[in-house]
């Protein structure tokens, strides 16, 4: 098994550097949850927002664990290493579509629409929440919400033939997408205005870029190791 550290911190700064694009995707919802609080609760608001965002990570977790079953039982074969190259190039995709440079990501998002329907009629049933378990169980049909960033890093975490890695990884990278969502609970306008800003957006996706060609077999691992 790969060095487990790097792994994982990798997974939360794709998290953390993906939150722009998680603005854009769940922030409405975040508004939303916080306007659905009842009255008499508006002061555990916070209680609201971690639990819907821990049942997202949650979420996250499983899904990381089904595709990781996929990347176990192909084990060392061609295919795991086709999994590697598409986890890379998605990775690519993702970083030029936070950066603002090329949008061909979300054609992707649009392939689960279909399955999402059913579960977004769920989740709008459970709105105005009447107690805080509704909050988790919002946060966890909302974490297959179709998304770009989700795809990219689950399908790179499926790579690494593991599903207990796989779903620890997707449980990081849902980690590295809690401060910026849980502040957009509180203050979504300002925050997602400062992380639309081109130049933030550029810095996120070259790294989440540079990231995706280091994903991508080839000798620039040999070069960069020092050829050990």
């Amino acid at each position: 098994m790969p060095e487990l550290l790097p792994l994982l911190l990798s997974a939360l700064t794709l998290g953390l550097l993906g939150s722009g694009h998680c603005i854009g995707m769940c922030g409405g919802v975040m508004g939303a949850l916080g306007m659905a609080i009842p009255a008499d609760q508006q002061h555990r608001k916070l209680h609201y927002l971690l639990l819907y965002n821990l049942g997202r990570i949650c979420s996250y977790a499983l899904a990381g664990f089904l595709f990781g079953l996929a990347g176990w039982a192909v084990g060392n074969s061609p295919v795991a290493m086709g999994m590697r190259v598409l986890a890379g190039l998605l990775l690519i995709a993702m970083g030029l579509y936070l950066a603002g440079w090329w949008f061909g990501l979300t054609r992707l998002e649009k392939l689960g629409q279909h399955l999402w329907r059913p579960i977004q009629q769920k989740a709008k049933g459970l709105m105005p929440l009447k107690q805080r378990r509704h909050a988790l169980l919002l946060g966890a049909l909302w974490g297959w919400l179709p998304c770009g960033l989700v795809y990219s890093t689950l399908i790179w975490s499926a790579s690494q033939g593991d599903a207990g890695l796989s779903a620890l990884l997707m449980l990081c990278f849902g980690l590295g997408t809690w401060p910026v969502l849980i502040a957009s609970g509180f203050a979504a306008e300002r925050l997602g205005h400062f992380l639309r800003h081109s130049g933030v957006r550029a810095v996120a996706g070259l790294l989440v870029i540079l990231y995706g060609i280091w994903t991508l077999p080839g000798p620039h691992h040999h070069l960069l190791m020092g050829g050990h």
